[in-house]
């Protein structure tokens, strides 16, 4: 499972190298700082909930965090269509972003099913 963990680990750090940088084109192109503040939050905050599971306390909080990262996972690719759809972000920007986090939540899923799964055994 480490391995899986590595490599979710830094996905959704390139992820949030990748919403970093979308967020500061939206203000500097855009001016817009609502939206673009909401994006930034849940999509570096799934990768920051990755992170600290590896120090989590038991396998329930190994699961929870992973729980919380998912639904800010869901919430990104919300915030993600709400730009697109206004027009602050290009197709292509969200077909990218759209793309990578739905990697993200997949492997969330699988993960937290397994985690659960070993702990019934």
């Amino acid at each position: 499972m480490k391995n899986s963990n590595n490599l979710l680990a830094k996905k959704s750090y390139d992820f949030s190298i990748s919403i970093i940088n979308l967020y500061k084109d939206i203000v500097k192109i855009n001016k817009e700082y609502v939206l673009s503040k909401q994006l930034l939050r849940s999509g570096t905050s799934i990768g920051a909930l990755i992170r600290e599971s590896e120090f989590a306390q038991s396998k329930p909080d190994f699961i929870h965090k992973f729980s919380i990262s998912l639904k800010e996972a869901n919430g990104t690719r919300y915030w993600l269509s709400l730009l697109h759809d206004t027009d602050y972000i290009s197709v292509n920007q969200f077909k990218k972003l759209n793309e990578e986090v739905s990697s993200l939540i997949a492997i969330l899923v699988a993960s937290i099913k397994t985690s659960k799964k070993s702990l019934k055994n």
